[in-house]
């Protein structure tokens, strides 16, 4: 039987019952009809120390409680692979300024040497980090490795819930991964603002792993309302990408969402871990089961958000658009 109750709330999904080879296909049907039905669910059981997630927390508060000179010394404006800080009103979605304060790392890589017809390959470098918080790197390339434990098997338990081999985007993130972090800070303010933390978007990779402090505000797009994606204890909000919906002919669709900014006096601390393919990749589109296949609607067709199948021009279209100050900066000859 599933183990997913009928709800207006997202589903819970405990992944111990994907290891567990007697629960493994009802986990499957239940994964298939939350991706399907929301787009978004929480992942309870992921394996993740209760330590290590109380350590991104509380250096994560650490950072965004720096002097602003020390934040602003490692600004993204200064990177030309979009890491770093970013002020409160400095990201912008659909045209429009974010209200939060954040700090982006990517995979640690050496710059490559440029090539006009893959321009997406200037993304790749090395991160920035703050002198005055050294303990910040430590913390967050552990996060970003624990969490690409968690992606991965996630990726295979979606894969094989689409009658595919476990393995099958193996070799689109395999040499490369694109593991893309972000911890955020969205300060409150009165209603007489924008309550815009993040406007309405779907995210570019296969999956989103979302870590919550205690103050809502994420909300999920279902049949033209909102759905409150409450913080829960010891769970990742999980979502899909628009690599997945591309893989799946859009049997799984990347899902909007936004978050509200917090009233005055509160704030908002989350964790965002994005995994995605190889920047040098295409993605595949997978042969799925007869069953399946008839239940998939192809992808959804925006021309303000064209998709591409090449994994790095879809990133790349992203990041231009979210930084202007750097895209001007560092890549005037793409705009």
């Amino acid at each position: 039987m599933s183990a997913l109750p009928k709800t207006d709330s997202l589903p819970t999904l405990d992944f111990a019952r994907y290891r567990n080879p007697a629960e493994r296909e009802d986990f499957f049907e239940d994964l298939r009809h939350a991706a399907r039905t929301y787009g978004f669910f929480y992942l309870s059981g992921h394996g993740v120390s209760d330590q290590l997630q109380k350590d991104i927390v509380a250096i994560s508060k650490r950072f965004f409680a720096l002097p602003q000179a020390d934040k602003v010394a490692v600004e993204m404006v200064h990177s030309p692979h979009f890491r770093g800080y970013t002020r409160a009103g400095g990201e912008r979605t659909r045209g429009q300024a974010d209200w939060r304060e954040q700090f982006d790392v990517g995979t640690e890589r050496r710059t490559v040497v440029q090539n006009a017809a893959t321009p997406w390959t200037r993304l790749q470098g090395p991160n920035q980090w703050p002198d005055a918080l050294p303990d910040l790197k430590s913390v967050v390339l552990d996060w970003q490795s624990e969490l690409t434990r968690v992606a991965i098997e996630l990726l295979q338990a979606f894969a094989t819930a689409l009658g595919q081999d476990k393995d099958v985007f193996k070799p689109i993130y395999e040499n490369a991964p694109n593991q893309h972090l972000k911890i955020i800070r969205y300060p409150g303010r009165d209603a007489t603002g924008s309550d815009q933390g993040v406007g309405a978007h779907k995210d570019s990779g296969f999956l989103t792993l979302l870590l919550q402090d205690v103050q809502g505000g994420l909300q999920v797009e279902k049949d033209g309302g909102w759905i409150d994606a409450t913080p829960v204890p010891g769970t990742f909000v999980i979502n899909i990408g628009e690599i997945l919906e591309l893989a799946s002919d859009g049997y799984l669709k990347a899902t909007v969402h936004r978050v509200v900014t917090p009233p005055s006096g509160k704030d908002r601390l989350s964790v965002a871990f994005f995994f995605g393919a190889d920047l040098n990749a295409d993605v595949p589109l997978l042969k799925l089961p007869s069953g399946l296949a008839q239940e998939a609607g192809g992808t959804d067709t925006d021309p303000d958000n064209p998709l591409f199948r090449e994994v790095g021009r879809n990133y790349l279209k992203g990041r231009l658009r979210s930084h202007p100050d750097v895209a001007q900066r560092h890549h005037a000859d793409l705009l």
